[in-house]
């Protein structure tokens, strides 16, 4: 999630955006795989809120944001003029790396979520942000999942993290197990860092789509990437991150996390919950 205050919040006042936010949700209640991506369509307000933000964006992430995000971000090719239609994203996602877009009406339950991952279904929402606040939202919104997600499942390598994560949350069976990958996959996909010459960069999509946590992130503990240090890490998804993971190099990204995405099951996750307490 976004934010530019370091607490996110909803405005007091936002019986407009809640309004707007509901009508473009309801677009997503009645989708079904295959089906064509209903088309929003936005006000020039909305648009102006994408070329702002993803302008602003765009400016830091050529000082804050990995090397390899970078790239895919170019190879995504989403544009700073206007919100784009959703289908339009699938259809380039599709074409790139096999993942396709399903519109989602708000949060959606993580082992739902996760678990289409496996199936190279990404769930996004359509609504963009408040107005009045475009520097940060409390829930996940069109700039966060097509500049942050979406930029990274242009990518091969990036997706096939998604796709394990997803793989994962299918194979095991304890709410503990699930709560744990999504654990990892906060720490990583949402939040991630790799190491640079000066000093760590994001890829992970809350901090890329996130102007004022680009600024902020290297004034958090950033600690070498472990799974099992993540187990006795807390965090807030309220709040700018105070605890951070770096990966040596993408490779050492998939070798710790697609590694262990790969390979854990319930009983090897209660291994390292076990030894976290």
């Amino acid at each position: 999630m976004d934010g530019h205050e370091q607490l996110i919040s909803i405005p007091a006042d936002d019986s407009a955006y809640r309004r707007r936010r509901d009508e473009v949700a309801a677009l997503a209640t009645a989708f079904v795989r295959g089906d064509v991506i209903p088309e929003v369509e936005y006000t020039d307000a909305e648009h102006a809120v994408w070329r702002l933000v993803a302008e602003r964006l765009r400016d830091r992430h050529r000082s804050h944001a990995a090397r390899e995000f970078l790239e895919a971000a170019e190879q995504f090719g989403v544009g700073v003029e206007g919100i784009p239609q959703l289908q339009d994203v699938s259809d380039r996602l599709d074409g790139l790396t096999g993942f396709r877009v399903q519109p989602a009406a708000g949060v959606v339950p993580f082992y739902r979520f996760c678990g289409s991952l496996a199936d190279g279904y990404f769930h996004s929402t359509q609504y963009i942000r408040d107005g009045a606040t475009p520097f940060h939202s409390a829930e996940p919104d069109v700039l966060h999942e097509v500049i942050g997600h979406g930029s990274a499942l242009a990518d091969n390598r990036f997706a096939s993290l998604y796709r394990l994560a997803g793989e994962a949350v299918q194979r095991v069976e304890t709410e503990a197990a699930v709560q744990f990958i999504s654990k990892v996959f906060w720490f990583t996909i949402e939040c991630g860092l790799l190491d640079a010459p000066d000093g760590p960069r994001a890829y992970g999509a809350s901090i890329v789509s996130s102007y004022g946590e680009l600024d902020q992130f290297r004034s958090a503990e950033i600690r070498r990437l472990t799974i099992a240090n993540m187990a006795g890490t807390s965090y807030d998804i309220t709040r700018y991150q105070e605890t951070l993971y770096s990966a040596r190099s993408l490779a050492h990204l998939e070798d710790v996390v697609g590694g262990f995405w790969e390979s854990c099951d319930d009983a090897s996750i209660d291994r390292i919950l076990a030894a976290a307490k």
